[in-house]
């Protein structure tokens, strides 16, 4: 069978999680933010998670029917490293033999160093806008290259850093809930040095490929007429999509949001300190001013009449194609970290995977160099501060059993991983033979 088009030698094609959201059984800042409160639904808690924790090899099993190549996971800063200075060492010894067993099973490990989360003590000790938080994280960095040594991963030192400070420091959405620009700018920062220091400590114990994962949205005014809509997209764009990677690529750092969050630094030290850049890409926003605080509304439009996501995003799979060919400006392998649909009834999900995977290919043949796509999530999971609601797993989980089943997108994502090409989803027959439930 031919499929409209094949994917490079050497792709390869993944899936992706992150260990609060899974795993369960943590107490860190999140655990302590849910019982404040600050969630959308307030009495959401992820407590157990989907209990990977206890089921990795029953879900690494399903990653393998999928036909997966890699998979990405964080480690738990708060489950390495639960008081200042001190280390768990059982923590420690049980991510290494998860590793090792991916490497044993011909999956390529994709480790996620910083995915949201931090120990209880961190932001009251060592906070990321103090210079303290330099050698927190080197130290905890120091931890994970022993984890990783002599395993060829691929390392993401922080996910989604601008999400992070916007969260965080700017709009008080997220741990540490603050809002404060100036300590934002500091924060950002220091984010760059830990992850040279992070960079510094992994290779000092062998091979690694490190980079981070980026969150890009494809931004547009909501009133095209409009110049100061059009400006924000500017900003935006500019600030939210390419300034942390920019100055990882070139040393200086540059960012503006009028009203919002400003800086301006050299750091001649981070230059060149990406070996790729991670992409996790949902979703078009349209930006229109607001003539007081906070000045920008973010609009999601279902232009092109396909439905919102169930989570209320645009499906938008032509801004795909245009952020990845953004990146090819810093001559970097670009792998796609994330990508993925709320999709509640699972139907829906085979037609997003084609409409992006097009989307991708038509990428590469623009000169992107892509790498691989692992797609978001392996399994439902726990979303932040949508708690138990959205659905994006390739696998869904009855959060009550916890048994997991899979979705129509299963075979389909299977079947394209093995072909290497290109199929409409019309053109799948029945789920294969010997995939999990």
């Amino acid at each position: 069978m031919n499929g409209e088009a094949s994917f490079p030698p050497g792709f390869q094609f993944g899936v992706a999680t992150s260990a609060y959201q899974v795993e369960g059984h943590i107490e860190n800042d999140w655990a302590e933010w849910e019982r404040m409160g600050r969630l959308k639904e307030p009495k959401a808690r992820c407590g157990i998670g989907v209990d990977h924790w206890n089921r990795f090899e029953e879900d690494l099993k399903l990653t393998q029917d999928l036909g997966a190549g890699a998979f990405r996971l964080s480690l738990e800063w708060a489950r390495i490293e639960p008081e200042r200075g001190r280390f768990d060492e059982e923590a420690i010894a049980r991510y290494r033999r998860r590793l090792e067993r991916m490497r044993e099973v011909g999956i390529r490990p994709v480790v996620t160093l910083h995915h949201f989360t931090h120990p209880r003590w961190f932001h009251r000790e060592t906070p990321w806008h103090e210079r303290s938080c330099l050698e927190s994280f080197r130290r905890y960095a120091r931890a994970c290259a022993g984890i990783l040594r002599g395993l060829d991963p691929l390392v993401i030192t922080f996910n989604e850093p601008t999400v992070l400070l916007l969260g965080g420091y700017v709009m008080g959405l997220i741990p540490p809930g603050i809002s404060d620009g100036a300590k934002a700018a500091s924060a950002l920062v220091n984010l760059m040095r830990c992850h040279l220091l992070a960079r510094e400590e992994l290779l000092s114990a062998g091979k690694a490929e490190l980079g981070i994962s980026q969150n890009v949205l494809a931004f547009a005014p909501d009133r095209a007429w409009h110049p100061l809509d059009r400006a924000l997209t500017h900003f935006a764009s500019r600030s939210y999509n390419h300034a942390f990677i920019d100055a990882l690529t070139s040393g200086k750092l540059r960012i503006s949001m009028p009203g919002v969050v400003g800086a301006r630094a050299d750091l001649p030290e981070v230059r060149g300190s990406l070996d790729f850049i991670g992409v996790n890409y949902y979703t078009r926003a349209h930006l229109r001013f607001l003539p007081k605080r906070p000045f920008v509304q973010v609009r999601y439009r279902d232009v092109h009449q396909r439905g919102l996501t169930h989570i209320g995003w645009e499906d938008y799979p032509e801004g795909f194609c245009d952020m990845l060919l953004e990146m090819k400006r810093y001559g970097l392998p670009v792998w796609i970290t994330e990508n993925g649909i709320d999709d509640r009834s699972g139907e829906r999900r085979p037609s997003y995977l084609y409409s992006h995977w097009r989307q991708l290919l038509q990428a590469q043949r623009q000169g992107v160099d892509l790498r691989g796509y692992l797609y978001w999530s392996l399994l439902d999971n726990f979303e932040w501060l949508e708690g138990w609601g959205p659905r994006f797993g390739l696998y869904r989980v009855d959060f009550d059993t916890l048994e997991r089943r899979p979705t129509p997108a299963c075979a389909y994502f299977r079947r394209t991983a093995l072909s290497r090409e290109l199929l409409a989803p019309q053109e799948e027959a029945s789920p294969e033979p010997g995939m999990a439930s």
